[in-house]
């Protein structure tokens, strides 16, 4: 089998749905009653990928029967496979175990699957982890509209190793815990990479609000939240240093998504201080010349302002006579866009969009808003001095940062790699249960 290779010769091969007695779609149910009719509901999004399992608190309850809970109730040890969402990135297709004594059901987008007798839940969790870094669930998904679905017949028509019972407990048992020693590896560098996202606000927000030279005279800014900013500074409103500023284009922007041409920057493009191109939309230049108001200059600013409100980015020239759609657009001006930039996305700035911003379902601010945000302003040539070494320190963080995940990643690809080899009989661990146990 191509995704399994060799397997040990004592062991069986057989398809997935020997392992399993049935796959029961779950139920979404009605609006909570506040009766006995409440149960908890599991959806994909309580599934913790990196784990495996569904565990903790289930935060979504729902109304459903005990007629439609038949068959439907969950139990520890149960496999859940997630048959419908999904995306490019992360395709449906993930299985995880049900790791909780509360009683549950899962919901419409969720599929019950309960093991066969002599089936080791944990070790099964393993092997379709397995099989879900090998892409084996890609071949079952049918996507006819915006959703990918899962086709479980085929799925588990897809072969499968079986053990004994005692071999697949004993697989399971290892990995357990060479995966935990590496899952305790991957939450230090986490924990290394927010204590470097935190230093990295700090510095910047301390430099654009205090300046670099700590024996400057200061006054009070005025503004509470604020406190004090170097004397010889100016508390100046966004709108006060730029031109103009504007949203993108507004009227049905899709109608100028081009397959090539330049940069059509939408919001998702826009990252801290960087515009990603790799995947961003496209406008004709002629199209873009049209709208003159949006067009984009090298050094006009981007922000965000639907999802991740107050991100900015400065317009490199890579994106000049491009354009724009769903961000607020800071034209250039006698400030040095740099600088601007440190400071749109220093909390100084995030204070202000955090009172502003607005919508439950997705975050976002109001530009007539935006316009009067405060801007602690150093003279042109001490803000290009605060760039310059903000710059300087900012790289400093990021390549600490961009180590952190290097590291991670290559952890991750470890686990999974163990985990394949583990539950293929590419490597022995009865030997090493037996010697961790004595």
């Amino acid at each position: 089998m191509p995704w399994l290779g060799s397997v040990p010769a004592h062991w069986q091969v057989d398809r997935l749905k020997a392992s399993i007695t049935c796959c029961k779609n779950g139920i979404w149910g009605e609006e909570p009653k506040g009766d006995s009719s409440d149960i908890d509901c599991v959806r994909v999004a309580d599934f913790d990928r990196a784990r495996l399992v569904v565990d903790g608190v289930v935060p979504t309850q729902r109304s459903v029967t005990q007629s439609e809970r038949v068959g439907r109730t969950l139990q520890r040890g149960d496999v859940l496979l997630e048959k419908s969402g999904g995306g490019e990135r992360q395709p449906v297709g993930q299985v995880v175990i049900y790791d909780r004594d509360e009683p549950a059901v899962c919901s419409n987008f969720v599929a019950k699957v309960p093991l066969a007798e002599g089936m080791a839940p944990r070790f099964w969790m393993y092997q379709h982890a397995a099989a879900y870094a090998r892409g084996v669930n890609i071949v079952a998904i049918k996507q006819t509209s915006g959703i990918q679905n899962l086709d479980q017949s085929q799925y588990f028509d897809e072969r499968g190793v079986f053990p004994s019972h005692a071999d697949q407990v004993q697989i399971a048992t290892f990995l357990d815990r060479e995966t935990a020693k590496i899952d305790a590896l991957i939450a230090e560098q986490e924990k290394l990479l927010a204590l470097l996202a935190e230093k990295r606000q700090a510095t910047i927000s301390h430099a654009v609000t205090r300046g670099l030279d700590p024996g400057v005279p200061m006054k009070d800014s005025g503004i509470a939240w604020l406190g004090e900013v170097p004397a010889h500074w100016e508390m100046r409103r966004l709108k006060t240093l730029s031109p103009a500023i504007t949203v993108g284009i507004v009227v049905n922007p899709s109608d100028y998504v081009s397959d090539e041409g330049l940069p059509f920057i939408y919001g998702g493009d826009i990252r801290e201080g960087n515009i990603s191109l790799e995947n961003c939309r496209r406008i004709a230049p002629g199209d873009s010349d049209m709208q003159p108001k949006t067009r984009l200059n090298a050094k006009d600013l981007l922000t965000v302002r639907v999802g991740a409100p107050g991100v900015t980015a400065v317009v490199t020239e890579e994106c000049e006579g491009g354009n724009c759609a769903s961000v607020m657009l800071i034209r250039r001006g006698a400030f040095d866009s740099d600088w601007l930039c440190f400071a749109m996305n220093s909390r100084m700035v995030r204070y202000q969009v955090e009172v502003d911003q607005y919508g439950a379902a997705q975050e976002q601010f109001n530009i007539g808003h935006a316009i009067n945000f405060w801007i602690t302003t150093p003279p042109v040539r001490e803000q290009q001095e605060l760039a310059h070494l903000l710059s300087m320190r900012v790289k400093k963080i990021d390549d600490l940062s961009m180590d952190a995940q290097r590291t991670i990643a290559l952890l991750t690809e470890r686990r999974s790699a163990l985990i394949a080899a583990a539950v293929t009989g590419k490597i022995d661990v009865r030997g090493q249960v037996e010697a961790q146990a004595a």
